[in-house]
């Protein structure tokens, strides 16, 4: 019996909880991740593609600089690119966040993609591609910018990693299951009557332990007085 009462407490309390949520504040709360899904890009994935943007301009900047320092564009331009050599270019740098910006814009930004595979080849062609670039080459003897170039473009692909592998992916999947959760509350909450009450759910009271043999005690105790 005392843990029939107690089912039918701890039922009463959870209907009360769920009732006592209030409709209009999830029907706001739902209404705002709908209008999120309906921009069709998270707040943080739009960060993650601007910082995709800034690497690809800070690179072809740094590039640009590097081209008027060594004697003017046109004919540094005509020696990296037309030229092309691997030991002295800074042309493949520059392709390599050409590389990172297309395929890091048409994964997350164009395909929406939620997974890590995309940024994970892109920063290991990346490091790969650099690390054997600083060992063959021969970019350290042509100044300043054979440090510079290298080591910001290894720099911003692990950055990229990080920011995506740590804020972006996480966050949409929070926000993900609040928003199933805030819809789940509201079915629930839709499914109880709004005059629900306490008293609907009555639980008679316990009977009394041996009531029924006091009750024939009694009328075998009136017998025996009639028969005297």
């Amino acid at each position: 019996m005392e843990s029939i009462l107690t089912g039918s407490q701890s039922s009463r309390a959870s209907l009360r909880d769920v009732h006592s949520i209030n409709p209009t504040q999830l029907m706001a709360r739902i209404e705002s991740y709908e209008g999120r899904e309906k921009k069709g890009i998270s707040d943080v994935r739009r960060t993650f593609c601007l910082f995709v943007t800034f690497d690809l301009l800070f690179v072809t900047l740094l590039w640009i600089i590097e081209l008027n320092v060594n004697g003017g564009i046109e004919n540094t331009l005509e020696k990296e690119v037309v030229q092309y050599d691997y030991y002295s270019s800074y042309f493949d740098i520059f392709l390599l966040a050409v590389f990172r910006f297309k395929v890091l814009i048409l994964a997350y930004a164009v395909c929406k993609l939620r997974h890590w595979w995309a940024i994970a080849l892109t920063t290991a062609v990346t490091s790969a591609f650099l690390l054997a670039k600083v060992i063959l080459s021969k970019l350290f003897s042509q100044g300043a910018f054979g440090y510079v170039l290298p080591i910001i473009s290894f720099i911003l692909a692990w950055i990229e990693t990080w920011f995506l592998d740590f804020k972006v992916l996480p966050q949409e999947a929070e926000e993900e299951n609040r928003l199933l959760f805030v819809q789940d509350a509201s079915e629930r909450a839709a499914l109880i009557p709004a005059g629900l009450s306490d008293g609907q759910f009555y639980s008679p009271p316990e009977s009394e332990a041996g009531s029924e043999e006091e009750a024939e005690e009694k009328r075998d105790s009136e017998k025996a007085l009639l028969e005297l």
